[in-house]
């Protein structure tokens, strides 16, 4: 799944030292009375202590979430299921093929939440034999009718109608709901949105519309027989059988899943959906399912797919493990995407035409789903307390996509940037990536169990070495094919490949929490043997003393010298020896090592980390200092010149940003203004054709208003978009920009509809309320997240337009739509009209029936000030 903090944490070494002395004969007796006076105390003080300790210790071993005791093995389930569109339910029938798995047993548990029970029996060989069994919304309780041992076999039929509507627990950030089958819009009731089904299983919800043993240590093969309309096509696990076509209008769709997989990464869709038929080289089927308008995009969208195969089969030496693979775009889903075997499910975003897909940013969330097929699906996880397994892996799977298809700087750009998420989170809490300690499996869903999961795993690699590194995770996936693992099953294979003990690493950094937090100091005072000091002032009490395999980087005549050390002390000194001619030393160049750091550069210092620095990102860094810190810095101006010339997209991209600040300071750099024109023109990434762009736009807007106005037809809507609100906001021209208003009103992309909608407002055109109505009608996910402030603002300021509908529209989403951060941007733009009759106690009414905690926060801190005037 792909969902998508930064803690600080201080180090205290407390050292208690005590010492003994000898005294006189008359002193002792003195001190012995003095003790004899302090028992009580000192004793109740004890007592005290070690009744706190003892009940931390029970309630660890009461809280303790162990991996499910499998009672059972659940071999086989045969499942047929029709849905009832009207009542937002379903109807199955299932038949379930169980052996005990040691032990005998004489009770079967099976999990099934909001379920009516309409028949439950044993099959003995086509005879019933009735069961007793309780059941309480969430489990049934099967009494079967004498002991079963290992060997026995068990087919046991239940029939049932399912309310995955019904007793639904509130979701959080990375699974925003928890209903396990979803029906959308299935009353037709929403205009220009089709009507889906699609599931939702990780982590106990696939037991929402089937009874299985809802665990990620259980495997299971099945057979789906889904009844739908003809109109509708449906995806699930494993190969499409056969299809029977009936007289009333409906289809059974035969779908048969042969190699075992984990119930929750059982999946059903429905829908009508364009398919874009692929296949990766070694033949193995590949299919898109999209809504058909963004046929054409899926193909830019989802291009990359047989070749993210062929990379991954080739770097693990495990070729894909599964018979084929789907990839479905639905509306309203509850995650990022979620890995069903065969058939991954994306959320709405990835829903593109040809022409925004120029712009598709989604190879990693493709990546991500796809790496899960090996590392979650083919081995998967015994607990969710072990999550990381699966999860730092997908993630981990982002940066090698990169690393291998647009080079090293983007992938080590992108795994900077995950760092920072799991240090932002990190300021906030601080936990073992393995943890057995939890209040509801849905918390693991976290930038630790992903980000941080992802970087540690990277610090692995870097320290075994690749052949090693990736050797290992073929020994791994090859010796647990189709089983539950755990964090050790991991470090067994790593240390079988490298023949080196890793108990060191994975307690570090898997099995305890926090990170190192680094004081980096040099001493140049020696130019040929520079010393570098290391401090690790992270609070001991709570985080490791780290042991940390380090790279320093060595730039000396045109050649680069690498040096491996380890840090494995609290202050650590390291001579450097580093020789005569050394222009600059870098302390883990590429950032490898997940850490806080805090180190002291000068200009000078950071300008040759910038001439010098193979690593893009170490460039990137050198380049922010700079620009952030030396304004009036006269070498500014030449290194800002080679940034804009920089390899990397992203240095150019930030000289960028940065230059309107320092070219007001230095008017000398305007020089540039060439180069700068040459590159929104011809840049070979669209992003900073943007960002030129807005540049000239800000330097001098009537100069290269032509050269704007032409970019609006540029085919990258990035770029387009961005010369339309530049355009836009430039003074006069008002019949171009009516021009421009009226040839472009109907387009759907966010990127255009934002500065069209600006201009509205800004020129206070009140006709046109009926085309923002629509507009926000027609928008979901996040580019309705991006459109709301604009329609809330043109509501809220231009003169002589009806609120009413405005107003209630904003409440309706503000209540009702599935995604949290369009429900809060619909309670922050109610604010526009906080004075106007009624709404104020409208707010309140949607703050008290919000459910999501992250949202009621917000939203409480948005209506604290009014609440503080009453």
């Amino acid at each position: 799944m792909h969902h998508k903090g930064n803690q600080a944490s201080v180090f205290l070494l407390l050292l208690f030292i005590f010492s003994l002395s000898c005294k006189p004969t008359s002193n002792l007796v003195e001190d012995t009375e003095n003790e004899s006076a302090t028992v009580p105390e000192n004793t109740a003080t004890t007592a005290n202590e070690r009744d706190k300790l003892i009940r931390k210790k029970e309630h660890e071993i009461k809280n303790y979430r162990a991996s499910q005791t499998r009672n059972f093995d659940l071999i086989h389930t045969d499942l047929r299921l029709s849905f009832d569109y009207g009542l937002r339910t379903v109807r199955g029938e299932a038949d379930l093929k169980l052996t005990p798995y040691f032990y005998e047993q004489e009770m079967l548990v099976l999990d099934a939440k909001d379920f009516d029970i309409h028949d439950l029996y044993l099959d003995l060989k086509g005879n019933r034999q009735e069961l007793t069994y309780s059941y309480n919304q969430k489990q049934i309780e099967i009494q079967l009718p004498q002991k079963y041992g290992k060997g026995d076999t068990l087919a046991l039929h239940i029939a049932y109608t399912a309310f995955p509507e019904e007793g639904n627990a509130p979701g959080n950030t990375a699974i925003t709901d928890t209903k396990g089958l979803y029906f959308i819009n299935p009353d037709s009731s929403e205009s220009g949105k089709p009507v889906q089904i699609w599931t939702q299983g990780e982590t106990t919800y696939t037991s929402k519309w089937y009874p299985t043993i809802d665990s990620p240590n259980e495997r299971q093969t099945h057979d789906f027989f889904l009844r739908l309309p003809d109109k509708y096509t449906s995806i699930s696990n494993g190969k499409l059988v056969r299809t029977e076509n009936h007289d009333d209008g409906t289809k059974t769709d035969h779908w048969q899943m042969d190699q075992p997989h984990a119930p929750y990464l059982s999946a059903v869709v429905v829908g009508e959906f364009a398919i874009i038929e692929d296949q990766s080289e070694t033949g193995i089927p590949l299919r898109y399912f999209v809504e058909p308008k963004f046929e054409s995009g899926a193909r830019k969208v989802f291009e990359h797919t047989p070749e993210m195969i062929s990379f991954f089969s080739e770097l693990l030496q495990v070729p894909f493990p599964w018979g084929k693979y789907d990839q479905v775009v639905v509306r309203d889903f509850v995650s990022g995407a979620m890995e069903n075997t065969t058939v991954s499910i994306f959320m709405e975003a990835l829903n593109l035409i040809e022409r925004e897909a120029l712009d598709s940013e989604w190879d990693y969330i493709i990546a991500h789903e796809l790496f899960h097929q090996w590392f979650g699906n083919y081995v998967t996880t015994e607990s969710w307390a072990n999550l990381t397994l699966n999860e730092a892996f997908a993630d981990y799977s982002e940066y090698l996509w990169f690393e291998y298809k647009e080079g090293k700087d983007q992938a080590d750009m992108h795994h900077f940037n995950a760092m920072e998420e799991y240090l932002d989170e990190a300021a906030e809490k601080q936990n073992d990536l393995i943890r057995y300690y939890y209040s509801e499996s849905e918390e693991m869903f976290d930038s630790h169990t992903y980000a941080k999961g992802g970087r540690v795993l990277h610090m692995l690699r870097s320290f075994l070495g690749d052949e090693a590194f990736f050797e290992g995770l073929k020994v791994y996936l090859q010796d647990n094919a189709f089983q539950a693992v755990e964090i050790h099953h991991l470090r067994l294979a790593l240390e079988k490949v490298s023949g080196r003990d890793l108990h060191w690493f994975f307690n570090q950094w898997f099995l305890s929490s926090g990170h190192p937090e680094l004081s980096i100091d040099w001493d140049h005072s020696d130019p040929e043997n520079i010393v570098l000091t290391i401090e690790q002032q992270q609070d001991l009490s709570v985080t490791p003393l780290f042991k940390i395999p380090f790279k320093v980087q060595m730039y000396k005549q045109g050649k680069v010298v690498e040096k491996e050390f380890i840090l494995d002390q609290a202050v650590q000194k390291f001579s450097l020896e580093n020789g005569a001619g050394t222009d600059l030393i870098l302390f883990d160049e590429y950032q490898t090592i997940l850490a806080e750091r805090k180190t002291q550069k000068g200009a000078g210092i950071l300008e040759k980390q910038f001439q010098h620095a193979r690593s893009g990102l170490a460039r990137v860094e050198a380049l922010d200092s700079l620009t952030r810190l030396s304004e009036d810095w006269a070498g500014l101006g030449e290194v800002l010149a080679k940034a804009l010339d920089d390899p990397f997209q992203v240095v150019r991209e930030l000289a960028l940003q940065r230059f309107p600040g320092i070219a007001a300071e230095q008017s000398g750099l305007y020089s540039l203004e060439a180069k700068i024109v040459e590159m929104a023109e011809q840049d070979e990434s669209n992003t900073v054709k943007a960002a030129a762009i807005e540049v000239l736009a800000g330097m001098d807007p009537a100069k290269y208003e032509s050269l704007i106005y032409r970019m609006i037809n540029d085919e990258s809507y990035q770029v387009s978009g961005t010369a339309l609100m530049a355009y836009m906001d430039g003074e006069g021209n008002l019949p171009k920009k009516r021009e421009l208003f009226e040839r472009l009103e109907s387009e759907e992309n966010i990127r255009i509809l934002a500065p069209l909608a600006d201009y509205l407002t800004q020129t206070g055109q009140g006709t046109y309320a009926d085309w923002m109505h629509d507009k926000l009608a027609a928008l979901d996910g996040q580019s309705l997240y991006y459109f709301i402030g604009y329609y809330g603002d043109y509501f809220a300021s231009v003169e002589d337009v009806v609120v009413e509908q405005a107003i209630n529209n904003l409440s309706e989403l503000g209540r009702r739509h599935p995604q949290p951060y369009v429900r809060l941007a619909a309670f922050q733009s109610l604010f526009g009209f906080i004075d106007d009759p009624g709404v104020l106690e409208l707010v309140k009414s949607m703050l008290l029936a919000e459910k999501d905690e992250m949202v009621r926060r917000y939203e409480s801190y948005y209506l604290e000030p009014y609440l503080e005037e009453e």
